[in-house]
């Protein structure tokens, strides 16, 4: 017999898996989402999965309609560009606690993380320079030290907004990417909280500017 506890505990663990693989984008755009092949995959109950995707669909990762089932979240274009507006304006105050809070050892983690993106881009690694963009900006958040900030730049869906609208013929990692990078780190190293704050708003509302701009794919 399982006990109470044991249930809770694979349940919570069930939810932030199948959490990180939405996020990671390993499904399209409007998937429908199928409780049997669920259960396999995680190797849980019917009833676990069901609790699962009724919290991902209050929380926004998923939808759940009558007749369509459960789906993967599919954005409109006024929502994705009200999210990267949200996620330009929550970084920019996290950059900012980060040039006033950030630790020397923050600061040296966030340096070998742009030395690795700057080699990643010099052998044309997108996967790398992708895996430490994601990195770059983690760790800016946690040197930031600012718990509500980052609690609500936690419930953004962004990864998923660029996962529907990326342009994967587009050039990755785009044109300024790493310079922006640069400034931003180099705010923080001196302790500039208005220039770490521009800085990072200039990054992140360039794929904003593109989204509402073009009217089309955007690629950070």
């Amino acid at each position: 017999m399982v006990d109470s506890d044991s249930r809770t505990t694979r349940y919570s663990q069930v939810y932030e898996e199948l959490r990180t693989v939405l996020l990671s984008g390993a499904y399209e755009p409007n998937t429908r989402l199928t409780e049997a092949d669920l259960t396999t995959r995680f190797e849980v109950s019917r009833g676990t999965i069901r609790s699962v995707l009724v919290r991902l669909a209050q929380e926004g990762y998923v939808t759940s309609e009558a007749n369509r089932g459960v789906r993967t979240r599919s954005f409109t274009l006024s929502e994705a560009a009200d999210i990267l507006e949200a996620r330009e304006t929550l970084e920019a105050a996290l950059a900012g606690k980060a040039a006033e809070r950030a630790t020397d050892r923050e600061i040296a983690e966030l340096r070998a993380t742009l030395e690795g993106m700057e080699a990643a881009q010099g052998k044309s690694d997108q996967a790398a320079y992708s895996r430490g963009n994601r990195a770059f900006h983690q760790q800016v958040k946690a040197a930031a030290h600012q718990a509500t900030l980052a609690r609500t730049y936690d419930t953004l869906l962004y990864p998923l907004v660029m996962r529907q609208y990326r342009n994967i013929s587009a050039q990755h990692p785009r044109a300024g990417s790493l310079a922006e990078h640069r400034a931003i780190l180099l705010a923080i190293i001196t302790r500039n909280p208005d220039a770490a704050a521009a800085a990072m708003r200039h990054h992140v509302g360039s794929a904003r500017r593109a989204l509402l701009l073009d009217r089309g794919p955007v690629r950070e």
